[in-house]
């Protein structure tokens, strides 16, 4: 079994083979991400083939950040053209003065008005005529497009009209997306976003998914979606719009898997990679939210509750006009990378760590990728003169604004969300998350630190160890809820989990279901999620207290949608323990490393030769296979039975 993430500068791989843990890192290639995972799939396993591979993607996310999606051409009601440009009146930004929306992605041309209604009951008020499907399917032959998107007014209750558009549309043998398939769900807005997005990021990754299965051979290939789920690719290649946060979430499931063996329930995943750092809260659980705005679009699927900002190891450092240090979110990304990867030019935070002496060119990757010292002091050198200070001062200030970047992003979900991060543990990963938690920590005013074994791989480790499952939603708008009724509406909805989820491998008996239902009190705008059980009506009550302030017990209630999530758990896998300490740890070497303000001399330790048990004071460097920590001199290190790193505030 294999568990594989994709980055944007580097791929991760963790197997389990006979029983034995075996991890992987290279390059990624970003011209054909599948390359890498082939490159990697043949060092890891020798050569043999895998049974079963799980992938975090970023097929999907990338062709929308960079705008590299598919022409897309939208048929929707006639007279709602424009919706897709209209939106909601929502102010993101309240006090900027010339805000700036992003472009949609399906330009007016490529609007298509379709005749027919369909009325919120879903009464067809005038259904489509022959001749209209003829027109419309001509229409959508001579766009061009490479992708459909359909998304009719009230399809959620009756899917009629979109389903005949689909039928006029199949001829023409292009990726198609129909609202109702995708959200079934009322608010037009955020159905139709999600839908278009759909259509835009599906021509890619079907591609790139029939590629990878071409050179996987017999092996069951699974792709992780944005709620910590993992799903077969006929339906990844459906619906690519529920992968949109693979990768990030796959990283918050694999900080989950370790509480076990931890007793730690209660703590920030800090995930800094080559090009972002994500961010997420857990408190006891990984919190799930539906809807979304990656790049600025709204996206009405189930996702894991994740900040992402641009700070990253291949964040570029660069001065303002107005003198001031810039740091992100433009990343040299794999190619050309870093300076000191031996082909970028421009100076990044890890050439400034690197200056630092934070990162061990010797061990970087093991050892197994050469690092370009000189390259990266002539970067830093040139920024240092832009900011006319000395190459030491310019990395230790690369340093210290990025750290501020991910300050900020780790606010966004605690302080400004109500929680107070002294009250959470930091658990550190990534490639470059281990470097930065020490200082990133002290400025939070966070006590404790967790750095996982092998916590540059752990987002694949959490994708190998992924539950195999989806959630479903639908709309029911029902005004008297009674708890028997609600049920008997959701049965089509765990029909259709059962048969979806055991077509993909999962034994009826190990699937599970939750079912939920989307309350509020009638006429506000506005829902809670709430388990629905027999006190469903009085679990709303008290979450809107504890979410608003105030409830309304003698108000009406009305349920809005109900909600699935139906799962199947994913491999058992039980961390090794590692052997005990027989001694004091013993450096490997020594380095400068600016400490503060200043450079001191400071010992370097190889992870795997730390034993459970064993304590090491800061300031410290610990390298391995898949990232560098620096251990400053307010925290002491401690190594757990199952080779995790506890750091304490001394």
């Amino acid at each position: 079994m294999v568990g594989i993430d994709t980055g944007g500068t580097f791929t991760d791989l963790v197997a389990i083979v006979g029983g034995e843990l075996r991890v992987h890192k290279l390059p990624s290639t970003p011209h054909d991400p599948a390359q890498a995972v082939i490159e990697g799939l043949k060092t890891i396993l020798g050569g043999a083939p895998a049974d079963a591979v799980t992938y975090s993607s970023t097929v999907a996310t990338n062709a929308l950040l960079e705008k590299k999606g598919a022409r897309v051409a939208l048929l929707v009601d006639a007279g709602f053209e424009d919706l897709i440009e209209i939106g909601r009146q929502n102010r993101t930004e309240l006090y900027a003065l010339a805000p700036e929306r992003p472009e949609p992605l399906v330009p007016r041309a490529l609007r298509i008005g379709v005749g027919g209604r369909t009325l919120f009951d879903g009464k067809i008020a005038t259904p489509l005529a022959p001749a209209e499907l003829a027109r419309v399917r001509k229409l959508a032959q001579r766009s061009g497009a490479e992708a459909f998107a359909v998304c009719l007014l009230h399809s959620y209750a009756n899917p009629t009209s979109e389903n005949a558009i689909a039928r006029a549309l199949a001829p023409l043998k292009r990726s198609l997306s129909v609202s109702h398939r995708i959200l079934a769900e009322y608010r037009e807005f955020e159905r139709l976003s999600t839908t278009v997005i759909n259509a835009y990021v599906a021509p890619r990754m079907v591609a790139h998914l029939e590629n990878l299965e071409r050179s996987l051979g017999r092996a069951r290939l699974r792709v992780m979606q944005s709620n910590g789920y993992a799903i077969g690719t006929r339906l990844a290649r459906e619906e690519p719009v529920r992968t949109i946060l693979s990768g990030p979430a796959a990283g918050v499931v694999g900080a989950g898997d370790l509480v076990r063996a931890m007793g730690v329930d209660r703590f920030i995943t800090f995930d800094m990679g080559g090009t972002s750092t994500d961010v997420s809260l857990f408190d006891r659980a990984a919190r799930i939210r539906s809807l979304s705005y990656p790049s600025g679009y709204a996206v009405r699927t189930p996702v894991i509750d994740i900040h992402t900002v641009g700070a990253g190891g291949g964040s570029i450092a660069s001065v303002d006009a107005g003198g001031s240090l810039k740091v992100g979110p433009q990343s040299a990304g794999a190619n050309p990378g870093p300076a000191c990867y031996g082909r970028g030019e421009s100076p990044t935070v890890t050439d400034a760590d690197l200056v630092a002496g934070r990162l061990v060119a010797e061990n970087f990757l093991g050892g197994s990728m050469r690092l370009f010292p000189a390259r990266a002091d002539r970067a830093i050198a040139r920024l240092a003169r832009a900011m006319r200070t000395s190459a030491a001062n310019a990395a230790r200030g690369v340093i210290r604004v990025v750290n501020a970047n991910m300050e900020r992003a780790i606010r966004v979900i605690t302080v400004e969300c109500g929680h107070d991060p002294r009250n959470f543990a930091l658990m550190a990963f990534g490639g470059a998350g281990p470097m930065h938690a020490c200082e990133l920590a002290l400025d939070l005013g966070i006590r404790r630190i967790v750095l996982p074994r092998n916590p540059g791989l752990l987002c694949a480790w959490g994708a190998l160890g992924a539950p195999l499952g989806r959630e479903y939603s639908m709309t029911v708008r029902e005004t008297a809820p009674e708890l028997r009724r609600l049920r008997a509406r959701a049965r089509p909805l765990i029909t259709r989990a059962r048969a979806e989820l055991t077509a993909q491998g999962a034994k009826p008996a190990a699937i599970k279901l939750d079912l939920r239902a989307d309350v509020r009190y009638r006429g506000q705008s506005y829902e809670i999620e709430v388990a629905l059980g027999p006190r469903f009506v009085n679990d709303f009550h008290q979450a809107h207290r504890r979410t608003f302030g105030y409830a309304a017990p003698d108000a009406p209630v009305e349920v809005v949608n109900l909600r699935l999530r139906a799962a199947a758990g994913g491999p058992s896998i039980a961390p090794a323990r590692i052997p005990r300490a027989k001694s004091k740890p013993m450096p490997i070497s020594k380095m400068s490393v600016i400490v503060g303000g200043a450079r001191r001399i400071v010992p370097v330790f190889a992870r795997d030769e730390i034993g459970a048990g064993a304590k090491i004071n800061g300031p410290a460097i610990i390298v391995e296979l898949s990232a560098t920590a620096y251990l400053s001199p307010e925290f002491t290190l401690r190594n757990d039975d199952f080779g995790n790193l506890h750091l304490e505030l001394r």
